[in-house]
This record gives C-alpha cells, structure tokens and sequence, in this order.
C-alpha cells in the first residue's frame, strides 16, 4: 500500500482544547465557525504582503454574514464554498455542545498536498490558535464562545497509526520534526473481519460543483440518486487525491499516473469489484443547514470485499467529495 500513498503528502495534527470558564456553548458546526475565525486570527497576524491571498479567501464569507455570524448556533444562510489559501481540512471529534469548566474538546486539523509543511503549523497556525483561547477582548469573542475561552492542553501529530505529542502541560517540543509522510508509517491496511455498513460522521455532497443548493425540503431518506455507492465513493476518491497532487488544476487521470502500476491494477480490480457490491439500503437524513453537505447517516452493502477495504479507509482520512475543509465527507465502516 506504500506505493499507492507515496505521492501524497499529509500532517495530522490531533488538538485537545481545555475550557477554562463555567460554560462555552459550541456553534452547530464548529469546522465553519473555526475556519472563519481562525482564518480572520491569522491574517490579522501576517505581514501586509503575505495577508492578500488570506483577504482573497475570506472574501466569499461576506454574503454570509462575516464574523458577525459568530455565536449563532443556527445561521440564516448556507455555508459557502470556502477554502483556506492552504490545504487544510477540519474534524471536530463527536462530542457535545455545551461544556463546562475544564472539559476536552478533540479537534484534527489535517494540512494536505503543498500545504503539509511543519513550519507552517508552528510558526502561523498554532500561535494564532493559541490567541484565540486567551484574548478576551477579540471582535469573535463572547460570553459564551470557545474564543477567548480555552487553553492548548495538548497537541498530537501522527505516525501511522500512533499520536506522537508535540505540545505537552503548555511545553512546545522544538526538537519535533514531522514530515509529510510519516502519517502513513506502519498503516497496515488489513482487515480480518466483514464490513457491510458505512457510517457518515459528517455530511457528504457528491454532487458536481456548481450544482444548485441543498433543497429546504425536509425529506425522511434521500432519493437513490443521491445515494452514492461504492464506486462512486471510490472514484470520489481518486478526484481528492488529484487535488493534493503538486501543481494546480490537476485532474483524475494525473492521480493515476502518480500511482505506481502494481497499484493502478489493484485500484482497477476494487473499483470492479465495488461496482458489482449491492447497496441493500440507506437511511440519510438532510444535513443540517449550518453543515456543508446534503445527507448524513448511513448505508448497507452486502459484505464489502476486501479488495475495496483500503481505499476506503484512505477515503475516510482524507475526505471525500465537496466540502472538505470543514471536515465534510468522512465515514467508519462497522460489521
């Protein structure tokens, strides 16, 4: 499987956040409040040449209300199609909304392709993190938000399929040097047991951008068109994989030719096989309106091969279909 994530470069960096007031009262998405907010920290800490491309990012945030959406649980607009000028990727781990005074809170923040850069996480995001825990006088901080309200109490990066700590009891480890590809050290990608079940922890949207918006409808199971199946979660796949790839405007077809032989033919026997693999049937309720995504919940296959298995662990790291950057797209598989 080495050979297959060779040419993808990514750091995971696993944040454990600590509430240090009586309670803090979470937004209904925190991945889009955090982006926003986050994003704003930054730039107002850049140089003025190097804040255009940030100023350039946060732009599409107007038409949605700007930082003045902050502290809203439920926002009147859907979230825009907004990126950071880095490739980055937000996951809050299922919790709660309200959280008392010293209470975790688990988020990952993944930066992919060009972006996985070390420096970048030490020296521009995680102090501008560190100041939105502390400074209480901030325009996106309240009475009850997480901003200005929070300290770091760890911070983790990944190795394989081991947490190596980074941040400890507020002490920074200098001598920490993660690269963008010790994520996939030791990631053995073998299965002895049968799946037939995959789980939407957050919202997913295949559909092709530009589509119209998310209906208002409220519909008790999404409609077959919009169920995707396994090949479709596959070559979704392979669509991610181009955007981390160097350079821009790549496409699929450069993913395949990034992808050593040997591997080009294991793709090609799961993607045969995922297509012949029956979705039994799905329970997908609309997402939320503060969410990006169409649908969340979960659908049934007769038993998964193990062929496919990889790929759609891979998949579920990275992030599939449209809304990534705050965390749309990722799934568990269960028996």
């Amino acid at each position: 499987m080495w050979q297959f994530l060779q040419p993808i470069n990514l750091i995971r960096y696993l944040i454990v956040l600590r509430t240090n007031i009586p309670l803090v009262r979470l937004p209904g998405c925190l991945p889009v409040e955090l982006s926003l907010v986050l994003g704003n920290a930054i730039t107002e800490r850049l140089p003025t040449q190097a804040r255009r491309p940030w100023r350039k990012a946060l732009a599409v945030w107007e038409a949605y209300g700007g930082l003045e959406v902050v502290g809203k649980k439920k926002p009147s607009k859907p979230v825009p199609e907004a990126q950071w000028p880095v490739q980055t990727t937000f996951f809050v781990y299922p919790g709660k909304y309200d959280y008392g005074k010293d209470e975790l809170l688990f988020l990952e923040l993944k930066l992919m392709g060009e972006s996985a850069d070390h420096a970048l996480f030490l020296e521009i995001i995680l102090p501008a993190l560190e100041s939105l825990g502390y400074d209480r006088q901030a325009k996106w901080s309240g009475k009850t938000t997480l901003w200005g309200h929070f300290d770091i109490h760890a911070v983790y990066v990944a190795r394989g399929p081991q947490w190596r700590p980074l941040v400890q009891d507020g002490k920074l480890d200098l001598d920490f040097r993660a690269t963008p590809k010790q994520w996939a050290h030791r990631l053995k990608f073998s299965y002895d047991e049968t799946y037939s079940r995959l789980t939407w922890l957050t919202p997913f949207d295949f559909s092709p951008p530009g589509t119209a918006p998310k209906s208002s409808k409220k519909r008790k199971n999404a409609p077959a068109a919009e169920v995707p199946t396994l090949r479709d979660i596959l070559e979704s796949l392979t669509e991610r994989i181009s955007q981390l790839l160097p350079g821009k405007y790549n496409t699929p077809q450069d993913a395949w030719q990034a992808i050593a032989p040997e591997w080009q033919f294991n793709l090609l026997d799961a993607l045969a096989q995922a297509e012949e693999t029956r979705l039994r049937r799905w329970k997908l309720k609309p997402a939320p309106k503060e969410w990006p995504g169409r649908w969340i919940g979960e659908q049934r296959f007769d038993p998964i091969p193990l062929a496919v298995l990889p790929f759609l662990e891979l998949a579920s790291i990275l992030h599939v279909g449209r809304g990534t950057h705050f965390g749309a797209g990722t799934f568990r598989l269960d028996q």
